[in-house]
């Protein structure tokens, strides 16, 4: 007498938290999600705000003035760098010579400025990421080097934290949850160089 063991399968459903791609909690993609499109906004607005002077940080004279779209702005000549590589570099910085060396270059305004966009819109949209990612890491630890010594904690402060959002939203594929990442994945240049992907 032969028996025959009969195996049944329960078919698989979808969890509502579960992300069908990661097999991660859809709340934990979505928070992702949201990190990385704000700070995309806070860079892609770094950069209008210094191209058009308007007047959220950039456009104001030495009596505290308000000149939107005057003489800061970047496309009437103003210097997105200067003011804060001459004046906001403190005392008893180790880099303090260099800073204020590159401030005001226009090659160093260019940099900072292609930066602030790239970084924004590879944030914004999802796409790119890896290179978005580090280029924002770099970005911060620029200017992590430029606040030392630090005012309120030995160690940590904002540029830091942002040192280490960009490196969970790159290790978190952040840019495939309300971004464009999965189909910039499958694009031909994102295939042809893994770093843009």
């Amino acid at each position: 007498m032969t028996t025959t063991a009969r195996h049944t399968t329960t078919p698989r459903t979808t969890s509502p938290v579960a992300d069908e791609t990661h097999g991660r909690p859809i709340w934990l993609d979505r928070s992702l999600a949201a990190l990385r499109i704000a700070f995309g906004i806070t860079f892609l607005w770094a950069f209008l705000d210094k191209t058009f002077a308007l007047g959220f940080h950039t456009g104001y004279d030495q009596e505290g003035n308000l000149d939107r779209f005057g003489d800061a702005a970047w496309i009437n000549g103003g210097s997105p760098t200067n003011g804060f590589l001459s004046f906001g570099v403190p005392e008893g910085n180790p880099f303090k010579g260099a800073f204020n060396a590159m401030a005001g270059n226009a090659f160093v305004d260019w940099l900072f400025m292609l930066g602030l966009l790239g970084i924004g819109v590879a944030l914004l949209l999802g796409v790119a990421m890896r290179l978005g990612t580090a280029a924002g890491a770099l970005m911060y630890a620029f200017m992590y080097a430029a606040v030392l010594p630090l005012e309120n904690n030995p160690v940590v402060d904002d540029h830091l934290v942002g040192i280490i959002v960009m490196a969970v939203l790159a290790f978190g594929a952040a840019g495939t949850t309300w971004g464009l990442g999965r189909w910039w994945a499958r694009t031909r240049i994102a295939q042809a160089s893994p770093v843009l992907r």
